[in-house]
């Protein structure tokens, strides 16, 4: 029998909306709230990310960030 889960660390975080939005769909649809959604994805990183896709999806985000913090650079 799996032991429940105890979700010992809490953490300040913070999210876009967009991806806050996605991970209470995440937990809707998996029937978990969102610390154990959350928790459940790091667990299992490995398995449910495309180990492909994340260097360039990754790169893609920090370009968008650097953008971001240029744009909100006052000069």
């Amino acid at each position: 029998m799996p032991r429940p889960q105890r979700l010992t660390r809490r953490f300040p975080a913070q999210m876009s909306e967009a991806g806050y939005r996605r991970l209470r769909k995440f937990a809707e649809e998996s029937g978990l709230d969102e610390g154990e959604a959350l928790s459940f994805l790091f667990e299992n990183l490995d398995s449910v990310m495309h180990r492909e896709n994340l260097p360039h999806r990754l790169n893609l985000h920090r370009q968008m960030l650097e953008r971001r913090a240029q744009k909100d650079v006052p000069g």
